[in-house]
């Protein structure tokens, strides 16, 4: 079908007001119960902030006007941008801001639509016009907006493409005010669930904090896995497919105790592959260290540089975006006189307490006595859940890209030697080796916080 070639000038233009007042509850008490009710003073205060607009969006000409917060009621944005083409859009973030002491929530959404200056029930086919949360959810009537609490709206026009003619010139005008009040006991919180194996991971770190803040944690569940896309070769294309997954998600008590590694604290994913294989310790010349292998412990190690650079560089950007630095503490060798370590990591190999519980109660021998780290971490949800110990490990059991059972590196040194760091044998075990040896690698990382 041919399409209509015509002069195309759109214009559309967004008023977004809140009516904060509206709704208010008068907070007064009398007592009289000999003594005195002290009510302390309260404040009502949400407005918008913080404007972000895409860096795709169409630029602003010269009779347009970007999206900016009134500079006399922070309650209200306008704007007005031309979208010339199908494929242009216009799209922004911007803060509902609760920097009051009071709960408020939305009382009602009204919404209107014009083209032309006349009232429409429907948006006009050309256009996808949409306000959401910034993880795609609904905003609804009832939604919580807790005191000290700030959530993020979005905002999108666009020209869509898939049209079969082109419209003749419109000014759309839509208006959108929520109207916040004072949260009763209708309010409800707005915990969105995300698909672990399919969504943003903006979406897959808004379910997560939305969901820690009410304390469910019911949007995802450890095990879950995805693809991820690895650049290995850091050279601008993915090509080796590689899968992550949920190894934990909850934050115990000792999580906050000084010394305790984070490492097994919050979200934590975990490559459910070994993705690669090599030294824990080598020289730069690729001659193998034997005598002092694990001194230094994990952070000294060869293997740590290139897990906190080359695989880190080689995961998605939009994944690397959302890892927090996490404080790890591993175990020691046996040289005299050393501490366990310290060190700060985008990436790290897992511990041998992370994975395995030692359950044989004797604490002269085993993991829990030569991993000098053993006490300063936790066992995984994932793990725990598995109940995985020193004797029951099939659970632990990974495989190479090719599909064929590896053997795997952990960051833990033994106390036993200075050259000899933990792995997990292809039938689940744990046990340790040499430096030299050629084992697969499988980071975990933490993200959200």
């Amino acid at each position: 079908m041919n399409k209509k070639k015509k002069q195309m000038t759109t214009y559309f233009i967004l008023f977004s007001l809140l009516l904060i007042g509206v709704g208010y509850a008068i907070l007064q008490a009398n007592l009289q119960i000999n003594g005195t009710a002290k009510i302390q003073a309260n404040t009502w205060d949400i407005h918008f902030d913080n404007i972000q607009v895409n860096s795709n969006s169409v630029s602003i000409g010269e009779n347009d006007s970007a999206a900016t917060i009134d500079s006399e009621n922070n309650c209200k944005v306008d704007f007005e941008v031309t979208l010339s083409i199908p494929g242009d859009f216009y799209e922004f973030t911007i803060d509902v801001v609760n920097a009051g002491t009071i709960d408020g929530m939305i009382g009602t959404l009204n919404k209107t639509l014009k083209v032309n200056n006349e009232v429409v029930s429907t948006i006009p086919e050309y256009l996808d016009y949409s306000v959401t949360y910034a993880d795609g959810m609904e905003i609804l009537e009832n939604h919580k907006l807790e005191a000290g609490v700030t959530e993020t709206f979005k905002v999108r026009l666009e020209f869509k493409t898939d049209i079969e003619e082109l419209p003749e010139a419109a000014t759309i005008t839509t208006s959108l005010v929520p109207q916040y009040l004072q949260a009763d006991s209708s309010g409800i919180d707005r915990i969105p669930e995300a698909d672990f194996t399919t969504d943003s991971w903006d979406a897959i770190v808004a379910a997560y904090n939305a969901n820690k803040r009410t304390n469910l944690q019911t949007a995802m569940e450890e095990g879950t896995t995805r693809e991820v896309q690895l650049d290995m070769n850091n050279d601008g294309t993915a090509e080796t497919t590689a899968h992550v997954r949920i190894a934990n998600l909850s934050t115990s008590a000792e999580c906050s105790t000084t010394g305790f590694s984070q490492t097994a604290c919050g979200f934590v994913l975990e490559f459910s592959d070994a993705i690669t294989t090599t030294f824990m310790n080598s020289t730069a010349n690729g001659t193998t260290i034997i005598g002092d292998g694990n001194v230094g412990g994990w952070p000294a190690s060869s293997l740590y540089s290139y897990v906190n650079t080359d695989i880190y560089n080689a995961l998605p950007s939009d994944l690397k975006s959302k890892i927090i630095e996490t404080t790890v503490i591993s175990g020691h060798g046996r040289n005299g006189g050393q501490s366990n370590f310290t060190s700060i990591d985008k990436l790290y190999l897992l511990s041998t307490h992370e994975l395995f519980e030692d359950v044989d109660g004797d604490t002269s021998v085993g993991i829990n006595c030569r991993d000098t780290g053993y006490y300063n971490t936790r066992q995984l949800d994932y793990y725990a859940r598995l109940n995985v110990t020193t004797s029951n490990y099939s659970e632990t059991i990974k495989k190479d890209l090719s599909g064929k059972i590896s053997y795997w590196w952990l960051r833990s040194a033994t106390v036993d030697d200075n050259h000899c760091f933990y792995i997990v044998y292809s039938q689940g075990m744990v046990s340790y080796n040499h430096a030299n040896w050629n084992y697969g690698v499988s980071p975990a990382f933490r993200i959200a916080e």
